[in-house]
Formats: structure tokens, C-alpha cells, sequence
């Protein structure tokens, strides 16, 4: 798992390098804020998860990816302008999990519709949504603690590009099917090497 995390964090700092900080002063420059950069994201996911819900995929996937990308850039805006702190972090996460929910509660609606109806499509989202949820929580008990909790496989980047590769690729179920299996067991994951972490002696090294 230290490979795959040192595989993220690289793939993070060229993604920050070429595209973050470039199209960040970009936007500082013509006025936009930290925090409007997050609100942009979250409407523009919203409304992808609406566009979802009307079996518009590829559209929706267009959107998600479109707001994600707001969210990543709000961070590097932030740090630009010297506005960091606890409101807008707090901004942030709770608007990650609004952006995130609202996608699987449009795919949950999409397939509740009489002419697309799929029962285990709507136990995959709620299954997925919980699952993301559990993964940013276990996290955030974990660092309460004074422990990392950043173990895990599926993180909200990935599941990110899975969303919204597999909507552009108008195939939601797929992507139902890797998360509402994958988010469980990821937070399951974490959970077990935070909870390890903690049972060691803090100067004790991780293995």
C-alpha cells in the first residue's frame, strides 16, 4: 500500500504542477475566490447529478468531472492567496460529501424510474454512498486521534474518475458496481490500519 500511495502523491504533484497552479493564478487574476471556486464545483456537480437522473450520462460525466475539477483548484487558490483556514477547509470537505452524495442520489432516481427501474443499481448507490462516506470518516476520527488514516485504495480522486469516466462512457452501472462494492472494503481497509496504528506506542515506527 506505501507504493500505491507514493504513486498518488506523485501523480497529485504533476497534476498540481501542470494544471493546478497554472489555471489557479488564471482564475486568481480575474477575481475568483477560494471559496467561490468551491461553490462553483458543488452547483456544477449538482447539476451533473441531475442531468444523471435523467439518464443524460455522458453529459452528467462531463459535469462531475467539471466540478471536481472547481474543488481541486479551490485549495490551490487558497494557498496563492495567502486565505487558508478553518472555514474555508470546512467549506470544503462538507461540500466534497454534497457533491459526491447528490451523483449517487440522481443515479439512485435515475434507477427508480418506471422505464429504467433496477433495485440493485439503487442498493449499489446507497451501498457506494455510505461506503464514501465511511472512508472520509474514518480518516477524520483517525487524524482526530492524532493518527493518518489515509490508507485505502479508493479515495475521492479516484472514485472521482471512475464516476465520470464511466458516465462519459454511458455506462453507470459499472461505476455503481465498483464503488457500492469497492468504498466499503476500501473503508474497511483504512479502518483496520488506523486501528493497528493506534494500538502501537506512538514512537513505535509504522510497518
Amino acid at each position: 500500500m506505501a507504493d500505491l500511495q507514493a504513486t498518488r502523491y506523485a501523480l497529485r504533484r504533476g497534476v498540481a504542477r501542470w494544471f493546478e497552479e497554472p489555471v489557479s493564478n488564471a482564475l486568481i487574476r480575474i477575481g475568483v475566490t477560494a471559496n467561490i471556486a468551491t461553490l462553483i464545483g458543488v452547483a456544477i456537480a449538482v447539476s451533473g447529478a441531475v442531468v444523471a437522473g435523467f439518464g443524460h450520462f455522458w453529459i452528467a460525466g462531463i459535469l462531475v468531472l467539471t466540478g471536481a475539477i472547481f474543488d481541486m483548484l479551490d485549495g490551490g487558490i487558497a494557498r496563492r492567496t495567502n486565505t487558508v483556514g478553518p472555514q474555508g477547509a470546512l467549506m470544503d470537505s462538507v461540500l466534497d460529501r454534497v457533491s459526491e452524495i447528490a451523483v449517487f442520489v440522481g443515479l439512485a432516481a435515475y434507477y427508480t424510474r418506471p422505464e429504467s427501474a433496477h433495485q440493485i443499481a439503487v442498493i449499489l448507490a446507497v451501498t457506494a454512498t455510505a461506503g464514501s462516506l465511511m472512508v472520509s470518516y474514518v480518516r477524520a476520527r483517525a487524524e482526530g486521534l492524532g493518527y493518518k488514516g489515509t490508507e485505502g485504495y479508493l479515495t475521492r480522486p479516484e472514485r472521482v474518475v471512475i464516476m465520470s469516466v464511466l458516465l462519459l462512457a454511458g455506462q453507470p452501472l459499472w461505476a455503481l458496481w465498483i464503488l457500492g462494492v469497492g468504498t466499503p472494503l476500501s473503508a474497511a481497509h483504512r479502518f483496520i490500519a488506523a486501528y493497528r496504528e493506534a494500538g502501537r506506542p506512538k514512537n513505535e515506527p509504522a510497518e
